[in-house]
């Protein structure tokens, strides 16, 4: 049983077993001699999409850019496939892991094929993630609405193969048709290549559709855990708990 600090609990089912990719132990981590995440213990497996929720400010970025590798952990560790791993983050990408940050990370002068070639995507296989973006290729990436290039921005990095995706804040401000187009395709491409996606979402309900579990984050610590099931069978208590302000 997962239990949180007010006694909300849960009781978390049998899971077949999966390769653990990306993990962290006992991890504080912030910024100077400031913690902000104190403690934590989570892990993404192979095929897995893992979501992280709860209100602004809890460390939810925090924890994510030290797992990429752009923090250093205060204390605790971070292991990948098993092993601690200490490198910065660009050596992690060339590794595998692919990130998208909270801000769209396409240069906006550029056309979107020229920012898909920037990454070395090829357009056949951007076209066949999000066919919306073949009448855009030609277009300054300045230009596309916000949707459309964070389309973009998902294609950037999942057409590079990451065995691990870190996503933090992939639907902000956007629509709900959009948030739902780009769930989908992080859901399908945990079921279809295998990738580990750990999920920073604002949408939380989206969230749960496409989440195997979910942990929920406040203060810097984490004070639930369990599957989207058992979580979403616990949603109003939830959100009157931890997340008055993150739920749409």
């Amino acid at each position: 049983m997962n239990t949180d600090i007010n006694g909300i609990g849960t009781t978390t089912s049998e899971a077949p077993t999966r390769t653990t990719l990306l993990e962290c132990r006992g991890m504080s981590t912030g910024y100077g001699q400031m913690a902000v995440v104190r403690e934590l213990d989570l892990h993404v497996d192979a095929g897995e999409v893992v979501a992280l929720i709860g209100p602004n400010g809890a460390g939810k970025t925090t924890t994510l850019l030290t797992l990429a590798g752009e923090l250093t952990p205060m204390a605790g560790e971070v292991r990948w496939k098993g092993e601690v791993v200490k490198s910065p983050m660009h050596q992690r990408c060339r590794n595998g892991l692919g990130y998208v940050t909270e801000e769209k990370s396409v240069i906006m002068s550029l056309t979107a094929q020229e920012n898909l070639r920037l990454a070395n995507v090829s357009n056949a296989d951007a076209l066949e993630l999000f066919p919306e973006l073949e009448r855009l290729l030609k277009r300054r990436a300045g230009l596309l609405s916000g949707g459309e290039q964070q389309m973009l921005t998902l294609a950037r990095a999942l057409c590079r193969n990451p065995q691990v995706l870190l996503a933090d804040e992939l639907s902000l401000g956007l629509a709900p048709l959009i948030v739902k187009r780009l769930l989908s395709a992080v859901r399908e491409a945990a079921d279809t290549r295998g990738v580990g996606v750990i999920l920073v979402e604002q949408h939380v309900r989206q969230a749960l559709d496409v989440a195997d579990r979910v942990y929920v984050i406040q203060r810097g610590r984490i004070a639930l855990s369990g599957t989207a099931e058992e979580i979403r069978g616990q949603l109003h208590e939830i959100e009157a708990a931890y997340l008055s302000s993150a739920f749409d």
